[in-house]
């Protein structure tokens, strides 16, 4: 009874320590030609979505968990939506895009 008790005890000290835990993200960046022709960007996985909104063509999507995301550029019209694919991202690192050039 005394080993049910303390395994217990362990479990539950390790899932409290572990939920104050902040695990190392990363961040997606890129910009958006032309400038005003998008208003957010979408970073998602098969889990995970996370989104900004692109400012003067600039967006950064932070606090992103490392994994493989397809990224959404949400455009006005008459642009049309654009997007990369198999983006991958790591602990610690910003991903940078680039330019993403958006079509009529």
């Amino acid at each position: 009874m005394k080993n049910v008790r303390l395994a217990t005890l362990i479990f539950l000290t390790l899932f409290i320590v572990c939920s104050f835990i902040k695990f190392p993200a990363g961040s997606i960046k890129g910009t958006v030609n032309p400038p005003d022709g998008a208003t957010r960007a979408w970073a998602i996985s098969a889990t995970d979505s996370f989104r900004s909104v692109i400012n003067e063509g600039v967006f950064v999507i932070p606090d992103v968990k490392p994994g493989n995301y397809n990224v959404l550029i949400e455009a006005k019209p008459p642009y049309k939506n654009a997007g990369r694919d198999n983006i991958l991202v790591n602990e610690g690192v910003a991903t940078d895009l680039g330019e993403i050039k958006l079509e009529r």
